[in-house]
C-alpha cells in the first residue's frame, strides 16, 4: 500500500509540473470532446480525452501485470 500511494503521489506531481508548464493544454480540446456554452450555463464533456486517458491507464495496468 505504501508503495503506491509514493507512486500515486510522485504521478501527481508529474501531472502537476506538465499543467505548469503548459503540457495538458491538448487535454478537453480533442475532437470529439463536447463544449456547449450559453448565457447561463457551460456543460463540457471530455468524451474523447477521457477514453485516450482510459486506454492508457488500461495499458499500464497491463504492463504492471504482465512484469
Amino acid at each position: 500500500m505504501g508503495n503506491t500511494l509514493i507512486v500515486l503521489g510522485i504521478g501527481l506531481i508529474l501531472a502537476g509540473i506538465a499543467y505548469k508548464f503548459g503540457l495538458l493544454d491538448w487535454f478537453g480540446n480533442l475532437p470529439g470532446d463536447i463544449r456547449y456554452k450559453s448565457e447561463h450555463s457551460f456543460i463540457f464533456v471530455p468524451i474523447t480525452s477521457m477514453l485516450l486517458i482510459s486506454i492508457l491507464l488500461s495499458l499500464l495496468f497491463w504492463l504492471k501485470e504482465r512484469f
